[in-house]
Formats: structure tokens, C-alpha cells, sequence
């Protein structure tokens, strides 16, 4: 995770990226992080955390 640019850490689960947020002073509820238009996703987002399935 980045904040402002500075990363932060490896968010595992969503409740790190809280925590992260948190930490930087951004207070932030679970659900509010899968909504926030200040929160951009890449390579998964709220309700993925995983590699891609194998098929």
C-alpha cells in the first residue's frame, strides 16, 4: 500500500488496509475502504486478495 505516495506496508486483508489508513491519520471503516473513491484497486481489490484461480 501507498498513502501519498509513501508505501506503507503489504495489506494481506482488508482489515490492514484499515489499520494502514489508520496509522497514516485517515480514519476509515471497513466498509467505507470498498467504496471510497479516494481508495484506487489494482490487482484485485476489496473482495480479492489472492492470485487468479488456476483453470
Amino acid at each position: 500500500m501507498t498513502v501519498h505516495g509513501e508505501p506503507i506496508g503489504i495489506a494481506m486483508h482488508l482489515l490492514d488496509v484499515v489499520e494502514f489508513l489508520r496509522r497514516a491519520g485517515l480514519e476509515f471503516d471497513d466498509n467505507e475502504v470498498t467504496v471510497s473513491p479516494l481508495i484506487e484497486w489494482r490487482g484485485g481489490g476489496p473482495s480479492f486478495w489472492g492470485p487468479e484461480p488456476r483453470r
